[in-house]
């Protein structure tokens, strides 16, 4: 049941707007990475980026009308997105392994993936913490989209690192099924969150 605190939404609004800033510069930061090195962890990262972008909106959609009951939809919104996620990653993830597509080193996405890491641990801690406060489930769910985020570059950056130092190339498809796995759990949690 949400709670109504006029200082509490608005701060988690901004969360949600600071967390809308950074993925927006993210997704072409990424997608330029991506497409430059050929990387599925990388093309993964920025369509995940894309539904933390869509999340955020849910969310802001949903603080901004709170009194509407729309927290069952934003809910089955989020997990809708993570559905897709999980279908195109699966699709990259066959056709880079079959066409043998090795991605090449990206400076960009390690240097963009760490400071997206950082940047997600505190933003996905603030959102928990002001979701438990207003007992908002949305938020809640988002701030696990966000922390998860946050594995997810930290993930991303080690099967980068591993290419550009090591050579291993499988490491950066590897680092992907990361992104499938939490997809999947995430995606199950928001359809079957308790509803109000």
């Amino acid at each position: 049941m949400t709670q109504h605190h006029p200082g509490l939404l608005r701060h988690g609004l901004t969360l949600e707007y600071i967390t809308l800033g950074w993925n927006i510069v993210g997704v072409v930061i990424v997608v330029i990475a991506a497409y430059a090195a050929r990387s599925v962890a990388l093309a993964g990262f920025g369509l995940d980026s894309l539904i933390e972008i869509f999340a955020s909106v849910v969310v802001v959609w949903h603080l901004l009308g709170i009194h509407l009951n729309r927290e069952r939809l934003g809910l089955r919104l989020i997990g809708a997105a993570f559905v897709l996620l999980v279908v195109y990653i699966a699709g990259q993830l066959t056709y880079t392994i079959f066409t043998h597509t090795r991605p090449q080193p990206s400076v960009g996405g390690i240097v963009w993936t760490a400071m997206t890491c950082i940047a997600m641990l505190l933003l996905a801690y603030g959102k928990g913490v002001t979701g438990q406060r207003l007992r908002n489930e949305v938020l809640r769910t988002e701030a696990r989209v966000t922390l998860i985020d946050a594995y997810l570059a930290g993930a991303v950056l080690v099967g980068l690192a591993l290419n550009a130092l090591l050579g291993w190339w499988w490491a950066d498809p590897l680092a992907s099924l990361v992104i499938v796995y939490y997809a999947v759990r995430e995606a199950r949690h928001a359809f079957l969150a308790p509803h109000p």
